[in-house]
């Protein structure tokens, strides 16, 4: 256990273990699913742009595979390690069951900084990841996606690279590729549509209007920046965004498109745009806001300032963004909490269209996929509420219990080999 013992996955296991009490969860299939079912660690050596050869490690772990293929995301951050792999792997296994996707939960990742690298360099560092992880991936047995530090450009790459291997073009080995090899319209935007269709579910049980609401986002990468975008297009007032670098605010509302275009032609900080004043990210999470958006890393909600967060509905974009201590906090508080496992769900759905899409060879529409999403989000979302409320449970033990015992179901049923 030493190998996982980590911050993030102590996290998703107390998670766990509050879930399993809560439910009366059978103890030997307790003890199975607080581990990974198979784990995997490789050398990636990688000849750099100067001639040197430099050693990375990565990645990838399958959590479970009952339901169906284990589905996860790879992500490239000079932070991974075992650990948090097995713990974003565990989380997926949940959320894949919460949704109702025939996938298990899975997670790689590289411990690299992509930015540092040459466009040349990430290819042969893609290549040579994809190699290594070969055996244990496919369209019927584990199918990655981007995540942080990916792209549609990385998931090409791998694509490109396993049908190498096995001689023919397997499109659906990856979901997030590009359109022109069998990606799926709306693929990019889905997660952040998805933490704004379950908020928008979360605003009309408040009894909250949209026109007054104001929203503050925590990080503005993928998920951060399309949540901005359709929050504003819904016609909700984004008062704050954030990067790595802290953030801007503007308490009538940030015009999000103009920050959208001067942020990206600029490909400096969100203050360079000059569009609102500056605030660090610890100011923006203690806004006073309708709906804050934590859309970064994990862990950013703490015992330390959980009790200085003044929103009324915690929309969790990012994986594990509240610890466990902070969790008993916002409760107490009375903010109404759209767990993660629920609210960043959007991109795993939209990837089970995609991989559907490429088993058929018959792609869909903008709009049908935008549908089937808000269809499957709010569907979860109404499923949990009731399941919360009927349990007397939170929002994020209700989803847990939810997810696992779906999970637990399928072991049951399947049985114990040999």
């Amino acid at each position: 256990m030493h190998e996982l013992d980590t911050p993030t996955f102590r996290l998703a296991v107390a998670q766990f273990d509050q879930a399993a009490e809560a439910m009366d969860l059978d103890p030997n299939l307790r003890e199975r699913l607080k581990l990974p079912q198979r784990s995997l660690v490789v050398s990636i050596p990688v000849r750099m742009d100067d001639g040197r050869v430099e050693v990375f490690t990565g990645y990838r772990v399958q959590h479970d595979s009952s339901r169906g293929p284990s589905k996860g995301g790879i992500r490239y951050h000079p932070d991974v390690n075992l650990g948090e792999v097995a713990a974003l792997a565990m989380w997926m296994t949940w959320k894949c069951a919460l949704a109702d996707l025939p996938y298990g939960g899975a997670k790689g990742g590289v411990a690299v900084a992509p930015k540092r690298l040459s466009r040349g360099e990430l290819q042969r560092l893609t290549r040579r990841y994809a190699a290594e992880i070969l055996p244990l991936i496919g369209p019927e047995k584990d199918v990655p996606a981007p995540d942080v530090g990916t792209d549609a450009q990385v998931m090409a790459w791998i694509m490109d690279t396993y049908s190498q291997q096995v001689g023919y073009s397997v499109p659906g080995v990856v979901t997030g590729k590009p359109l022109s090899i069998g990606g799926s319209l709306g693929r990019e935007e889905a997660t952040g549509r998805g933490v704004v269709y379950v908020t928008l579910e979360a605003l009309k049980y408040l009894n909250l209007d949209i026109r007054n609401t104001t929203v503050a986002i925590q990080g503005f990468g993928n998920v951060g920046s399309h949540t901005a975008r359709i929050m504003h297009e819904c016609g909700a007032r984004v008062v704050a965004v954030s990067d790595v670098a802290g953030g801007i605010y503007h308490p009538k509302g940030l015009d999000i498109p103009a920050l959208l275009t001067r942020y990206k032609d600029s490909g400096k900080s969100l203050s360079a745009t000059k569009l609102g004043e500056t605030l660090s990210n610890d100011e923006l999470l203690q806004l006073d806001c309708t709906v804050l958006v934590p859309a970064a890393l994990s862990e950013q909600i703490t015992e330390r300032n959980a009790g200085r967060l003044r929103c009324r509905i915690l929309a969790e974009g990012a994986n594990g963004p509240t610890t466990l201590e902070a969790d008993r906090i916002v409760e107490d508080k009375g903010i109404f909490v759209i767990p993660d496992i629920l609210a960043n769900s959007g991109g795993v759905i939209v990837s089970y269209f995609e991989w559907v899409q490429d088993a058929q060879r018959f792609f869909w529409k903008a709009t049908d996929i935008q549908d089937r999403l808000r269809d499957l989000m709010t569907s979860a979302f109404q499923r949990t509420l009731q399941f919360a409320t009927t349990k007397h449970a939170s929002m994020r033990m209700a989803s847990l219990m939810s997810g696992i015992d779906k999970v637990a179901q399928a072991h049951l049923d399947r049985g114990l080999y040999p």
